[in-house]
């Protein structure tokens, strides 16, 4: 039996997404918690954000996912397994055993799909579901790698951090797993997304040929990173 915490962030989410979470706070006082932001202020410094909370709370293993169950919660354990058997980085990949994706209309499994293929031609990267945002991390993975100069705030920030763990030696493997779209709301995609994940990754590839990636450092110095 594992007692995962959970983190929600909330944007003002117009759902009532956040007094739902207070009213549950009472039932979990030591496991659940909530942070609200004003306005949208973008995926990826939500998730740096819960990034740096758990690493300030020295929790090993740090989860990210959507709350939509998308994610199926009993995939938790098998990626924190993939971990404890040696991967510093474990993602629930819809592409590592063929296609596991339910409901998604065929022009968005398409898209979703060659936009990895597209992320592995221009980095060269191993991965075959570049853009999953389910995953489980090594706090050592989050403490060496520079939160503050992860420049994407779309879905694009799910290739950057896959491409720098990797660029920093770390181990990434991918998990299979069943993705099943959301039965309520709307997904947040959008042209403009797309443009900046397509641009960004030449933009990100070019950058790291001049990029320094240092391998093994100690928490400490990691922390001088974190903070310049």
């Amino acid at each position: 039996m594992h007692d995962f915490h959970v983190l929600v962030i909330d944007d003002g989410s117009p759902d009532g997404t956040a007094a739902i979470i207070q009213s549950l706070q009472s039932i979990y006082p030591e496991t659940l918690f909530l942070h609200e932001r004003a306005g949208k202020q973008g995926l990826g410094t939500a998730y740096i954000f819960g990034f740096k909370w758990a690493t300030d709370r020295h929790y090993d293993f740090i989860y990210e996912m959507d709350a939509d169950f998308s994610h199926n919660p009993d995939d938790l354990l098998r990626l924190r397994q993939a971990c404890v058997d040696g991967a510093d980085v474990a993602i629930g990949s819809r592409y590592i055993n063929g296609v596991n994706v339910i409901n998604w209309p065929m022009s968005r499994v398409m898209m979703s799909y060659f936009a990895s293929v597209y992320v592995r031609f221009v980095t060269g990267i191993d991965v075959q579901d570049a853009t999953a945002g389910f995953k489980c991390y090594r706090r050592k993975v989050l403490e060496t790698i520079p939160l503050n100069k992860i420049q994407f705030v779309g879905y694009a920030f799910q290739i950057e951090m896959k491409f720098t763990a990797i660029k920093y030696g770390f181990k990434v493997v991918e998990v299979p797993i069943i993705f099943t779209d959301r039965r309520h709301g709307a997904s947040k995609m959008s042209t403009k997304i797309f443009q900046e994940a397509f641009l960004g990754v030449i933009k990100m590839k070019m950058s790291s040929w001049v990029r320094k990636y240092p391998k093994n450092i100690t928490a400490e110095k990691a922390q001088i990173l974190q903070d310049s």
